[in-house]
């Protein structure tokens, strides 16, 4: 899988979420997951596993779970579920964050170091990166695209962005608008003369 095909640019939980769009999983197997955490190296707060598991995977995926659950109660304005809070927040407590002064010759400088496995501390950074999307006041502009085979989620900059992507799936709902302008339906009867 060319890692491309990834939905980039909102904030990570989200970009977790959306490896999963409305034409399969993109993170089914422990290769295509190193193949996003490449992705999303940048925003990562340490290196992940060198070598991911399928156990790792599951991991990720759970916490990919429990935030769509609570993004989708968010959507329909419903309380999100309480097992998928808790999930999120045991996520985070199985490799909890713990910030360690060190000496650089100069001044001191914290680093943050999980403890657990690989996919362990994985989850985890990514359960944290959750909470503070759904604890930051920019998720009461969280939408699903518009477009009638997207289900991705962003947060608008602007209120009145419609779609996941402009160039996507924007341009895709523009050109079959143009399309159905242009090109009066065809009844059954015209399309067996023509054909």
């Amino acid at each position: 899988m060319n890692s491309a095909e990834f939905p980039v640019g909102e904030p990570l939980a989200l970009d977790l979420v959306n490896t999963r769009p409305a034409r399969g999983d993109l993170l089914s197997t422990p290769d295509q997951l190193a193949d996003w955490l490449r992705q999303q190296a940048d925003r990562m707060p340490e290196n992940p596993p060198e070598h991911l598991t399928a156990e790792a995977l599951r991991q990720v995926q759970q916490v990919r779970d429990h935030i769509s659950a609570v993004l989708e109660a968010l959507l329909n304005h419903r309380r999100p579920p309480e097992a998928d809070l808790h999930g999120l927040a045991e996520a985070q407590s199985a490799a909890p964050a713990v910030r360690h002064l060190v000496w650089d010759g100069a001044a001191l400088t914290a680093t943050v170091r999980r403890t657990g496995t690989g996919g362990t501390r994985l989850a985890a950074a990514l359960a944290e990166a959750a909470v503070e999307l759904l604890a930051d006041p920019a998720i009461a502009r969280l939408k699903q695209c518009e477009a009638d085979d997207c289900v991705l989620l962003f947060i608008p900059a602007h209120p009145r962005r419609r779609w996941c992507s402009p160039q996507r799936c924007g341009n895709r709902v523009r050109v079959a608008r143009y399309y159905d302008r242009h090109h009066p339906a065809k009844t059954p009867e015209t399309r067996r003369v023509i054909g």
